[in-house]
């Protein structure tokens, strides 16, 4: 879980996940919170010894929601990864979902966003728009492709992740926000199993969106990477 100034959620998210899924690692890594957000970990940490929390602000890495997961995943210690947001967005109740289907031999799970609520349509038309052209990307350059290619929600095979990435590092954008888009533009089309598991996604009931103009620079230059 990559986490930017998530007070008003993360307690929840850890309390959920080590209460359905315990034993499980959680690796969050934090990419320079303003509030509460750290202080929130460190202490529900004391209480889920799986719980294990990196502070990128602090070892002075390039920040970046791509950045942080890359590093989550880095840190990781199991055979599969699911990376998830910590703003509630993302039901953590999928998660046994998207693990079973890993469990049962897919290389890549995509919890696709199969309904949003609350978006406005400007924003609709937006993403729409971006996943289009990202769609054209990956079917020019003949690369892998799923239903929601921009999804910060998804599992896979740790040593698969590694692999690609560290044969095209210059191609990840790690101040971007769309390394699962970085990752299949990376791999030739009919390469990997993939599935997915649908959901319908929520407008944050707390905080405010990371998205803004410098995040679209940054999806453009992912497209042309």
């Amino acid at each position: 879980m990559p986490t930017l100034n998530e007070e008003k959620t993360v307690g929840e998210m850890l309390r959920r996940l080590g209460r359905e899924y315990p034993g499980c690692e959680i690796v969050l890594v934090d990419d320079g919170s303003q509030d509460l957000t750290k202080d929130i970990v460190k202490k529900a940490s004391l209480q889920n010894a799986n719980i294990r929390f990196f502070d990128r602000a602090l070892m002075g890495l390039e920040k970046g929601l791509t950045a942080s997961i890359i590093y989550g995943i880095m840190r990781s210690r199991t055979e599969y990864v699911i990376v998830i947001d910590a703003d509630m967005q993302h039901p953590p109740e999928k998660i046994k979902d998207v693990a079973a289907k890993l469990e049962h031999g897919y290389d890549l799970v995509v919890a696709n966003r199969a309904a949003v609520t609350g978006w406005a349509a400007y924003r609709k038309l937006i993403s729409r728009s971006f996943m289009y052209v990202g769609k054209i990307v990956l079917f020019v350059w003949a690369k892998e492709t799923c239903v929601d290619i921009f999804s910060g929600f998804f599992g896979i095979k740790r040593n698969l992740f590694l692999s690609v990435y560290r044969k095209n590092r210059d191609r990840f954008v790690g101040t971007g926000y769309k390394v699962l888009f970085d990752f299949l533009k990376c791999v030739d089309r009919g390469s990997l199993k993939i599935s997915n598991v649908p959901f319908v996604f929520h407008t944050r009931k707390f905080g405010s969106s990371k998205a803004g103009i410098w995040q679209g620079i940054a999806l453009l230059r992912s497209f042309f990477s």
